[in-house]
């Protein structure tokens, strides 16, 4: 009678998991930045970002978000970088990474938890930054 009760139990909880994900993949629209767990979106830009914060899946676990820019503010604690892609009249990411990287005005990706932090600002963290169509930058 137990192992009865709890293949019913493992049957039932096999079908709300399919479920769960089968819904998860309508809050991700394919063109949108934003991926359930460790995933990578198309990316959003300082100038389609305004379009995507107030559409950011509101789920229970990980959410990743991809953007590309150039970075337009670089800050390093002995620890841990701040980088800041868009300018502040614009939403602004936050990547919270271990590796500073210089403001050279060359775009970069952000990829990492997204995380918003108020009206206009959204903290990736934690957070990879990637050279456009590259693997990760890892210092030297």
């Amino acid at each position: 009678m137990t192992s009865f009760s709890l293949s019913r139990v493992a049957l039932l909880a096999t079908c709300v998991w399919g479920v769960a994900a089968m819904a998860d993949d309508s809050l991700y629209p394919e063109e949108g930045p934003f991926r359930p767990g460790e995933g990578f979106g198309t990316p959003a830009t300082c100038e389609t970002m305004p379009d995507w914060i107030d559409r950011a899946p509101e789920v229970n676990g990980r959410v990743s978000m991809v953007i590309e820019g150039p970075i337009v503010e670089s800050h390093w604690d002995g620890a841990l970088a701040y980088l800041i892609m868009c300018q502040p009249e614009q939403v602004q990411v936050m990547c919270v990474t271990y590796y500073p990287e210089d403001v050279t005005g060359e775009p970069v990706q952000f990829a990492g938890g997204y995380n918003r932090a108020g009206e206009r600002q959204i903290i990736l963290d934690p957070c990879l930054t990637y050279p456009v169509d590259g693997e990760p930058v890892e210092e030297n």
